[in-house]
This record gives C-alpha cells, structure tokens and sequence, in this order.
C-alpha cells in the first residue's frame, strides 16, 4: 500500500517536517504582531513569549472542555443522517447532519453565560495560550490518530499517507475515516470546533472593543457579521463536505487535525483581532460597497457549490438538468456550463471575493490584515493544482476535454 516517492506531495518528509514547524511559528507571529503597535506582516514580532506567556493549564481545560461540548453535541440526534462517497470496499459511511444545530444550541449556551457574566472580553487577553493549548491538542491528537492507524486494515488507508515515511504520514494522515463506533474523528474536527471557535473569538473581540471604546465599531461589526454568515452557511449546508478532498482523499494527520483545531480559529480571527488593537475609521458609504462586494462573493460561492451538490444528488432535477454535461469512463458526467462552465472552480473565485471584503474593513494602511487573502490564494492555488492532478487521473480524456472547453481555473481571462 505504500505510496510511490515520485507521488508525494508537499515536499514529501522534508516539506511535511517543515511545515509543522513553520505553520505554528506563523499562527503565533501573526497573534503577536495584531496587538503590536506597527502590526507589521513581514517585521519580527514585537518579543518572543516565554513558557509562562504560552502554558496555561486553564487554556488547556477551555479547549478541552470546548472539544467536550462540540463532541457531546456531535453526539445529539441529527436533523438527518447522510452517506458519504463508496469506499474502497464498496461500502458506504453514515454521518449526522446536526452541525447548524450544534451552532444554535452553542449559541444559545454561550448567550446565557455571558447573560449570567461569563467573562467572554477576557478571551482576547488568552489567545497565546489558548493557541498554544489547542497547537498541543493537535499534536498529541495526531500522534494517536497515528498510531490507531497502525493496526487499521489496508482498506481503511488514504490514498496518500501511507507512504511509509512516519514523518510525511504523521503529517498528511494514514487513516481515512478514523472512527470509534459511528464517531468520525475528521469528519467532526472539520467544520465544528474550529469553525465555532473563530465566530467565538471574533464575538469576544467584539466585546472587548465594546468595552474600551464604549460600543464597537463598524468595521468589526462586518467582520463578526460577514464571518458568522460563512461559518452558518458552512454548516448549514453540513452534508456538502462529504464529497470534498479533505474527507474522500486526504487522511487524518497533523496537517488536517492542526488546521481544523488551532489554525482556523486563531488565523481566520485575525482581521477581529487587528480591529481591536488598530481601529479604523469606516463611513457608511464604504461599508456599503463592502457589503455588496460580499454579497458577490457570497452569491458566487453558494451559487457554485449548491448547483454542484444538486447535479451529484440528483442530476434530473429541474434546476440542473438543462445544464450541459462531458460523460466520463467512470458513468460520472462533468458540468460544463452553469457556474461550472465559466471556470472550473467558481466556488473558489466566491471564496476569494469574501476574503477580500473580510479585509478591507480594516483599511489599507497594513498589510497584516490581508493575510488571510494572500494565504487563501496561495491555499487554494495549490488546492486547485492537487484537484487537477486527481481529476486527469480519474477522468482521463473527458477532464481534458472540459479543460479546453473551459481553460480558467479560478478568474477568467487571468488564471
């Protein structure tokens, strides 16, 4: 089962040792250069944290208590339970759609105890320890999700993490599906605690901000808002997430487990928490063609992902059937007008315009809040190349064909 060398992504060992290094180290530089006073992108940070600055045993109890509750209400009776895509044995996984009610019942729960005087402002002050407690979290995690999949059978393995290199399949994941019971490991970390945990964070800036200056400002109050509404859609639309690379491709390792559970909420957060300590003024004019280059983005991205997620459930439906198709080898058509016709992922190009307008209310004298749409591009760049690469793979001559009669990948006329 092992993977060819020649197959290996990321820079293989020394690239997948790299990045474990270099992604923590750039989580907690950008943590510290928000609340700097230059907030410079590409300076030093304004110190380097000791031990005391970084371990907190009351961090280490919020995040695993966080865990707890998402995981409990992971475990609550759901709305619908879907099936994912056919594994190599012909069967199928079953997964709980309830992510949109997790996020109610937490909100409910966090609004009472912030009723009842939760001490939600004093988050912001936490963030380096919480960082380094959910980095921590994430790396024993992964060191047993490593080890379960030692004695996982050969049919539960990713395609691409059992190369045989302990470092580069600590990193990329071994496992597939990692489950205890019906309890799916990657599946859960996901979308849900982390995804939480960034419109939690953002939340308790607000407040913070409240609290300095009286009431927040306009541009946090766009920030919170615009990344609420992607964090809801997120998970309203829960089942979608089945048929992306992260869960029928990739497996469950450092880079997955890391990324769900530290990165997301102490990056994405970033735009909040350079508001917070670098306010900046916005009229209402601005705020207005900022809320409409959203809705663009926004409109583009679910327009995208739900006229994909109807032709793969039903490809008769009404809304979808008209569309026209390239039949593959494999019985599978591909879509070739729609939204899927102008590029062939116009659900990144929406992606894109969000996160520009999530870092314009922060106006354009800094750099650092623009780093979320440098990374994203970047991100889903090399996103797009590793779709493009299993697309060939599995497609042969009709991904070909639909390459030449769509030849951008992400912006028209540009790329």
């Amino acid at each position: 089962m092992a993977s060819p060398q020649g197959s290996l992504e990321f820079g293989g060992p020394l690239g997948a040792a790299a990045l474990m290094l270099v992604l923590p180290a750039t989580m907690f530089h950008l943590l510290l250069v928000a609340r700097s006073g230059p907030a410079r992108l590409l300076g030093p940070p304004p110190y380097l944290p000791g031990p005391e600055a970084l371990w907190s045993p009351r961090a280490l109890q919020l995040v695993l208590a966080w865990l707890g509750l998402q995981a409990a209400l992971y475990l609550l009776p759901a709305r619908k339970v879907a099936e994912g895509q056919e594994l190599k044995n012909k069967s199928r996984l079953r997964y709980p759609i309830n992510g949109f009610q997790a996020l109610v019942v937490t909100t409910l729960l966090v609004g009472l105890g912030v009723s009842a005087g939760l001490p939600l402002d004093a988050l912001p002050e936490m963030l380096l320890p919480l960082a380094f407690a959910a980095t921590l979290t994430a790396f024993v995690f992964s060191l047993l999700l490593y080890l379960k999949a030692l004695v996982a059978p050969a049919s539960a393995l990713a395609p691409g993490g059992n190369s045989g290199n302990p470092i580069y399949d600590f990193f990329l994941g071994r496992e597939l599906n990692p489950r205890i019971s019906s309890f799916d490991f990657k599946y859960f970390c996901e979308l849900r605690p982390g995804l939480m945990a960034w419109v939690l964070i953002n939340l308790a800036l607000l407040l913070k901000e409240a609290e300095l200056r009286g009431s927040p400002s306009l541009a946090m109050w766009l920030v919170n808002g615009f990344q609420l509404l992607y964090v809801a859609d997120a998970l309203w639309h829960e089942e979608a997430v089945l048929t992306t690379m992260d869960i029928t491709h990739d497996g469950f390792g450092f880079m997955l487990a890391f990324g769900d559970l530290a990165w997301v909420p102490f990056t994405y957060s970033l735009q909040a928490q350079f508001l917070l300590y670098h306010p900046q003024p916005l009229g209402l004019p601005m705020a207005s063609v900022i809320c409409l280059i959203n809705a663009i983005g926004y409109y583009v991205f679910r327009g995208a992902n739900s006229q994909k997620n109807t032709f793969r459930k039903n490809p008769s439906d009404p809304r979808v059937a008209d569309l026209e198709t390239i039949p593959t080898a494999t019985g599978r058509q591909l879509l070739v007008s729609g939204w899927w016709g102008m590029v062939r992922h116009p659900n990144y190009l929406g992606d894109l315009i969000m996160a520009l307008a999530w870092s314009l209310p922060c106006g354009v004298s800094h750099l650092l809040p623009y780093f979320y749409l440098l990374y994203f591009t970047a991100l889903l760049v090399h996103r797009e190349a590793r779709d493009e690469q299993q697309c060939l793979q599995k497609y042969g001559l009709a991904w070909r064909e639909y390459c030449k009669r769509v030849p951008y990948r992400i912006l028209p006329y540009v790329y």
